[in-house]
């Protein structure tokens, strides 16, 4: 049995890199600053629609993603950020859902407090494989479930 989902792939991200472990998502958040995921149809289906919040319907004023360049005050090795924001939004993912990876200006924060972007450019998709093995890494580092102080 996999615990990959099976995608259909944006044909507008055919022409960026495909990334195939954490390690690589991370390196390339250490070089593209800031770096981040969002888990969609892909860059060509999100400028097809407006985006909503999907509980309250309310038009959002940009794109609805999460950061994968570590903070300052983080002091861990970077794949663990990079683990633990893909392990935040996996639910996400589903055979139209993928994760893939972008840069662009934060216009405002959603629902959530994520960050919302426009001007958006997309950099790399993600194969299902890396949220996996984010997960594993995740199970393996950290203590799930603890609160902060």
């Amino acid at each position: 049995m996999s615990d990959q989902v099976p995608e259909r792939m944006d044909p507008s991200l055919a022409g960026h890199p495909r990334l195939r472990s954490v390690a690589e998502v991370a390196e390339l958040a250490g070089v593209v600053a800031p770096l981040y995921v969002r888990f969609s149809g892909g860059p060509a289906s999100d400028a097809a629609v407006a985006s909503r919040d999907h509980e309250s319907g309310c038009v959002l004023p940009g794109l609805s993603v999460n950061p994968l360049t570590p903070e300052p005050w983080w002091d861990r090795p970077a794949e663990h950020w990079v683990a633990r924001q893909l392990c935040q939004y996996a639910y996400l993912m589903t055979p139209e859902r993928f994760p893939w990876l972008l840069t662009g200006t934060v216009v405002g924060r959603g629902p959530d407090c994520e960050p919302l972007l426009v001007d958006t450019t997309p950099v790399a998709s993600i194969d299902p494989s890396v949220v996996a093995e984010a997960g594993r890494l995740y199970r393996e580092v950290f203590d799930a479930g603890r609160t902060s102080t």
